[in-house]
């Protein structure tokens, strides 16, 4: 591809971009002001109140911690 066809294929995606960010922010005022719809009851989950069996946690490492018995490098 040469300089010119470069250039005329970087204009159109530019174009491009810019007509779908405009479409967004179109959207986004519509939207702005409206309340969000509750949320759909039948894909909420239920956390119980009560504790976790400490089993569970029975020779597991402490997340980003690593294991407890080795030294990070």
């Amino acid at each position: 591809m040469s300089l010119h066809d470069d250039l005329t294929a970087v204009r159109r995606n530019l174009d491009e971009l810019t007509r779908k960010v405009e479409r967004l922010e179109q959207q986004a005022a519509a939207t702005r002001g409206k309340p969000a719809p509750p949320p759909d009851p039948s894909r909420m989950v239920t956390v119980p109140d009560t504790p976790y069996d400490s089993t569970l946690w029975t020779d597991s490492d402490d997340e980003g911690l690593g294991a407890r018995d080795r030294r990070a490098p």
